[in-house]
């Protein structure tokens, strides 16, 4: 009995031949695609297309920030590089303030000690003519007193005296012997 049905329909056997099952099945999966089409697919490209454009923000921020790094690099190392030269500037400025300081008080203390070279000498002028008067009188009347002996008169008399210890000193500092006798 089943040959029979079966060479009654032929295409039946035919898994070529389309049927009714066929359509169907193609009708839905139609039907599946279109729905798919008009209201999954566009939600998924949407978001698709807001993430693409999302990363694309991101690529452009990451971009503008690497920018933003080198040029904030480049100004940090040229702030660097004026604070470098400003600091050289500021040692060479303090050596030479330090060298024109130093010139400033040798030059202070070369007059210092010129000063006091000049007053010790003064004072050494003032206490050597003091000693030469203070000698002066002393031996004049030394003199005086020991000519008077050899004399035997008394040489009193200031102006005598005066006249006797001047003469002498001056024989004395001359070198010619007193009296006139070589």
């Amino acid at each position: 009995m089943s040959t029979l049905v079966s060479d009654l329909n032929p295409l039946a056997s035919n898994f070529l031949v389309p049927n009714g099952t066929f359509i169907v099945e193609l009708i839905a999966f139609v039907v599946i695609v279109l729905l798919l089409a008009k209201y999954v697919i566009p939600p998924i490209n949407k978001a698709m297309t807001a993430r693409q454009e999302a990363i694309r923000q991101q690529f452009a921020d990451l971009d503008q920030a690497k920018e933003d790094a080198v040029s904030a690099r480049d100004e940090f190392q040229s702030q660097i590089a004026d604070a470098r030269r400003e600091a050289a500037q500021i040692r060479e400025e303090a050596r030479e303030q330090g060298a024109a300081i130093i010139a400033e008080m040798r030059e202070q203390a070369q007059a210092e000690a010129s000063r006091i070279v000049e007053h010790g000498k003064a004072q050494i002028e003032a206490e050597r003519q003091q000693a030469v008067a203070s000698l002066r009188t002393e031996v004049g009347s030394l003199a005086t007193g020991l000519a008077g002996r050899i004399v035997g008169e008394s040489l009193e008399d200031d102006a005598r005296q005066s006249r006797v210890v001047e003469r002498f000193l001056s024989e004395l500092e001359s070198g010619t012997p007193a009296g006139g006798v070589n």
